[in-house]
């Protein structure tokens, strides 16, 4: 009769390789990403580790930059910023100045969400909220057709957030 042994669940620091985490480093960020403020311990209990093993992954997590920080997720519609919209902005050219000067100057922005360098038909694809049109008008006119490089901007206006955040 022949038996087999399974290796013990490992509880420490995920030993994968770079940027390859194992089955317990996936579900932490899980659960990370939806729960920032958990404890240790609700970590560890969300993925069957102690609080001391989960300690020591995060730990990990943190130390390779797969966990780069933690912040509060705002409700913009709280705020009154009600519409998500899309802009897609093709520039005068591709070289290296235009495009640091374009993201450097995006970086600045307190209005843009998100920045995305695309592949295909626009140069990038950026995401504000805003309460209404005439915020966006505002928005348009006063920063957006102001970026450095900005030959184009094409404008989608999203009918209803679905979903938002999820890895």
């Amino acid at each position: 009769m022949t038996h087999e042994m399974s290796e013990p669940a490992r509880d420490d620091a995920s030993t994968s390789g770079p940027n390859q985490l194992d089955q317990l480093d996936e579900a932490i960020v899980r659960h990370l990403d939806r729960h920032g403020r958990a404890t240790n311990y609700e970590v560890g209990d969300a993925v069957g580790l102690s609080a001391s093993a989960a300690s020591r992954r995060i730990q990990a997590l943190e130390d390779s930059g797969v966990i780069r920080g933690y912040r509060a997720q705002i409700d913009d519609r709280l705020l009154g910023k009600r519409m998500t919209v899309f802009i897609r902005v093709t520039l005068e050219r591709q070289s290296a100045p235009v495009l640091a000067a374009f993201e450097a100057a995006v970086r600045r922005s307190n209005e843009i969400a998100s920045c995305h360098l695309m592949a295909g038909q626009y140069d990038y694809m950026l995401v504000v909220r805003v309460s209404g049109i005439d915020d966006y008008g505002r928005l348009h006119q006063k920063e957006l057709s102001r970026l450095p490089g900005v030959t184009r901007l094409e404008t989608s206006f999203a009918l209803r957030d679905v979903l938002e955040g999820k890895i």
